[in-house]
């Protein structure tokens, strides 16, 4: 079972979820595991006064934070993964299974003297998350299901999809968790998302300024930046040095200091 302190550092994003039904099953799903941090990116009014479905899950919906952004929802996160049924999409991350992301995803939680917090997106009831979206995460997980004459489902209700991966979460056994840990690299802290969103912003300048763009325009998808940098694994003390590299370069073409 998950402590107090790893419960309260989960954070639940719905990614344009329109829907108060689905809104309020999944914030029903959270409190019944015990986890308090939903979050809505969506550019449009959330109705949370519609979400009926959140019996007993009063709490959650009144503690329920709003972002007009991907990036500002999960600024705050060292771990962003995305969910998605995968259909015929060309993904650039790496996929892994429900039982497989859970103690990945503990072993983040867990790790030693680390507060970091960890996002998991769930994208709208109609078409998942986008790839722009996508390119905020680290990597994602899917939750296999059943082959109907050999072709899966196209995807699980939202409400039952929160539902499920946070019951895969808090049952985890600690095994596994110690098994992930030690796959993963003793490195300092994960770089927060929102210092991998300034680093990305400003590469992205330093190629506009140098012409980069112009002469190689195929690799300048700023999903395709985004996922360059989180896939460098950069870590807590990194982050800054980076940062402050890239600022320099902006000044030095431009004149102008970077905030």
């Amino acid at each position: 079972m998950l402590t107090e302190d790893e419960l309260d550092r989960v954070c639940v994003v719905l990614v344009r979820a329109r829907n108060p039904s689905n809104i309020g099953a999944a914030a029903r799903a959270m409190h019944d595991f015990g986890f308090r941090h939903l979050r809505v990116a969506n550019e449009f009014p959330v109705p949370f006064q519609a979400a009926k479905s959140a019996v007993d899950a009063s709490d959650v919906l009144a503690g329920a934070l709003t972002y007009d952004t991907v990036a500002e929802a999960v600024a705050d996160c060292t771990l962003v993964i995305g969910t998605t049924s995968v259909g015929e999409r060309d993904l650039q991350h790496e996929l892994l299974p429900l039982s497989a992301a859970a103690p990945k995803m503990l072993a983040e939680l867990r790790r030693d003297g680390d507060s970091g917090r960890v996002a998991i997106l769930f994208g709208s009831e109609k078409t998942g998350l986008s790839n722009d979206e996508l390119s905020h995460c680290n990597w994602l997980l899917t939750i296999p299901m059943h082959e109907h004459s050999g072709v899966r489902h196209p995807s699980m209700n939202l409400g039952q999809a929160v539902a499920v991966c946070l019951y895969e979460l808090v049952r985890t056994p600690a095994h596994d968790t110690e098994a992930a840990t030690n796959t993963e690299p003793a490195n300092a802290s994960p770089a927060a998302a929102a210092n991998l969103e300034r680093i990305t912003t400003l590469l992205l300048s330093v190629m506009e300024k140098t012409e980069y763009t112009r002469r190689h325009a195929h690799n300048c998808d700023p999903a395709h930046v985004r996922r360059l940098v989180r896939r460098i694994g950069m870590d807590a003390v990194d982050a800054p040095v980076w940062l402050g590299i890239l600022k320099q370069i902006v000044w030095k073409l431009t004149g102008k200091r970077e905030d």
